[in-house]
């Protein structure tokens, strides 16, 4: 049996560093579940839950292990019922121009809020002189969208998109002053 497995594109840039911006692994795992969901668009849900699987960083922003457990198990319900409502439908926010339908029908396409997110993680790294993005960069391009599919699942198991926000703003407010030292 031959199995076909999809092979989209990042954003532009997004593969600009060997490392993928630091986040290669993120990337290519969002690309996985999004083919296994039967989606047709990476979305933000998809890496929010690629990141967590793969950045103790990032977890370890979310909340405690309930609020991580929570979390994780709204994402792998996305792909049995509670993301069945998504699926078929672009993840817009009005961030980005909607993306064009693959023609092939598989996940090669970037959501706009996905694209964006990314894009805001690459200028996180940017304005820090970092060549490549962090987990914590774009955990904070996932919440800069408070309409976005990541927002919502997170709201879901009670991680408050500002309240994330300002433990990933001070985090980084630490390690600023660490590298100054």
């Amino acid at each position: 049996m031959h199995f076909r497995t999809a092979r989209p594109t990042a954003p532009e840039g997004a593969h600009s560093h060997p490392d993928a911006a630091g986040l290669a692994a993120v990337v290519a795992g969002a690309r996985r579940r999004a083919v296994r969901d039967g989606d047709r668009h990476v979305d933000t849900a998809h890496l929010l839950h690629s990141l967590l699987e793969q950045d103790p960083e990032a977890r370890s922003l979310v909340g405690g292990p309930a609020q991580l457990a929570r979390l994780l198990g709204y994402l792998v319900q996305r792909s049995i019922g509670y993301g069945l409502r998504w699926q078929g439908s672009v993840e817009d926010s009005g961030a980005l121009p909607v993306v064009p339908r693959p023609a092939t029908g598989e996940a090669g396409d970037w959501s706009p809020a996905a694209a964006a997110a990314l894009a805001h993680a690459r200028e996180r790294a940017r304005r820090r002189g970092e060549r490549g993005a962090t987990g914590p960069d774009l955990l904070a391009g996932l919440v800069a969208d408070p309409a976005s599919r990541a927002v919502e699942v997170l709201g879901r198991a009670g991680v408050h998109a500002h309240e994330l926000t300002a433990r990933i703003e001070a985090r980084a407010g630490e390690f600023v002053q660490d590298a100054s030292c």
